[in-house]
């Protein structure tokens, strides 16, 4: 097993960052997260607006996976997630869902105990999830923003038992991943979940010459193809486009049979609305298109259109 604490963290995707660990694939690694704000919040009267903001949405690594190239897919195992006892939830001005509506800022705990998490009185179930989780882009892409390449998807199913495959754009990927939440909500709307510091012990792996078009998910008895844009009917409409066409291609029915089996066995999901480009999801159930073959279709698709 490889070891990486959270003094290594960067605040940008790309392909000239240093590694901190070279590894083989099939490596499992413990990796050791800050929160969202870098462990800068310690109580409910701090600012908010008085951090380091050239520190927040730290990710820890990159990590360099041997033998993996541009062209491949990244194959993420999340095996476990540790979060820490307390964590942050804010509001300010201009964030979220109701920019306009947010007057002031505000600082609060919430409580992870066991497998709830407690938030002035309310007990939620807890979700663990890790909301950072990409590869180098060709260009430099800060650790807050989402795409093709991962990112800050901000998807409550990247959790223990999930796997994520992630296209790779540079030589030995350069992996990392942080941001965890203890808990939170389809599209994050006051702009934060629970937001908790950790530990994730996660399997990298390759899948030669298969990079996806868009990062894809598999979780249960589910696949995802998860999309951002910074316009959310843009992210929703290139989401099902890609899975329409992925569907097709992998069942052999023809388009619009494609379109009418994805409008009664699959879901249309937001993951997050206050990032700079938004997420959205489709939600395919196994039963229909398996991840190998799912992943089959949008290489395809991909090449096709290059």
């Amino acid at each position: 097993m490889v070891k990486i604490d959270d003094s290594r963290v960067f605040y940008a995707f790309s392909p000239d960052l240093e590694p901190v660990a070279r590894v083989k694939p099939g490596t499992i690694l413990e990796i050791e997260t800050r929160d969202c704000f870098s462990n800068q919040l310690i109580s409910e009267e701090q600012l908010v607006t008085q951090i380091d903001w050239s520190a927040v949405n730290p990710a820890t690594g990159p990590v360099y996976v041997e033998g993996v190239e541009p062209g491949d897919a990244l194959v993420v195992k999340i095996l476990k997630i540790d979060v820490s006892s307390e964590g942050f939830l804010v509001t300010l001005p201009g964030a979220g869902a109701l920019p306009d509506l947010v007057k002031e800022v505000k600082v609060r705990k919430c409580y992870v105990v066991g497998d709830k998490v407690v938030f002035r009185g309310s007990v939620i179930n807890a979700r663990k999830m890790v909301g950072v989780v990409g590869v180098a882009t060709r260009e430099k892409t800060s650790t807050g923003v989402p795409g093709r390449h991962g990112g800050n998807l901000d998807t409550k199913y990247v959790t223990e038992g999930s796997t994520i495959y992630l296209p790779v754009e540079a030589e030995g990927a350069l992996f990392g991943l942080g941001d965890l939440h203890a808990a939170m909500g389809d599209g994050e709307v006051c702009v934060t979940g629970c937001e908790v510091s950790g530990r994730v012990l996660v399997v990298l792996d390759v899948i030669k010459k298969s990079a996806p078009k868009w990062p894809v998910l598999e979780y249960g008895e589910w696949v995802f193809v998860l999309v951002s844009n910074e316009n959310l009917e843009k992210a929703v409409r290139e989401a099902v486009q890609v899975s329409v066409e992925a569907i097709s291609h992998a069942t052999g029915v023809s388009w619009h049979e494609a379109y009418m089996l994805a409008s009664v066995a699959t879901d249309l999901e937001i993951s997050q609305v206050v990032d700079p480009r938004k997420t959205v999801r489709v939600k395919i159930p196994k039963t229909i298109v398996d991840v190998t073959k799912l992943l089959e279709s949008l290489r395809s698709d991909a090449e096709a259109k290059t």
